[in-house]
């Protein structure tokens, strides 16, 4: 009952840790990747797709991706997408091949990053912290209603709360390097 709990807590941390790296891969860095652009929704004969759904998407260089519809009805569709979306890219079409060059970030575009960062992080920690409360609350069920012993929940918090320690170190040292990544210059 106990190990069912902990595994399911483990789960859910682990679940809310790679949504924040998830989170991270689409902050742009001055390099191009693939990942960047390929979530974003396209209207697909009236259904909203991810771009990488309806177009072959790859890094041409460091700082140009290039999207190849698989239709070319599809072309200035998903040009207007990449412009309207919150990444602040141009994109360049010719014939059926869009570019998109990455600009340069400036010094201020980067710290304003790293802010985002900051707080993408301290979201995915409260979510850790949350899975935890619950947990613990669901101990303190299972100990007044005699399932378990105190020992048991003692010793059951003390590895839940080293579960949580773990999944924070874990946002924390991602959130380190991303900030690493987007100082370079």
């Amino acid at each position: 009952m106990l190990d069912d709990l902990k595994k399911d807590a483990t789960q859910r941390m682990q679940k809310c840790v790679s949504t924040f790296k998830d989170q991270l891969k689409k902050l742009r860095t001055g390099r191009a990747h693939t990942s960047l652009i390929e979530h974003i929704k396209v209207d697909y004969y009236g259904s909203e797709m991810p771009l990488n759904q309806v177009a072959n998407i790859a890094t041409e260089d460091a700082r140009t991706l290039t999207v190849s519809p698989w239709e070319k009805a599809m072309v200035p569709i998903i040009e207007k997408a990449i412009y309207k979306s919150d990444l602040g890219l141009t994109p360049n079409t010719a014939g059926q091949l869009i570019r998109i060059n990455m600009p340069a970030l400036t010094e201020e575009r980067r710290r304003d990053i790293i802010k985002v960062v900051k707080s993408e992080a301290e979201g995915a920690r409260v979510a850790v912290r949350g899975v935890r409360r619950e947990v613990m609350t669901e101990l303190k069920e299972m100990l007044k209603e005699k399932l378990i012993a105190q020992d048991d929940d003692r010793r059951a918090q003390e590895d839940v709360q080293k579960l949580t320690d773990k999944h924070v170190a874990e946002i924390d040292q991602a959130m380190a390097e991303k900030e690493k990544e987007l100082m370079q210059v």
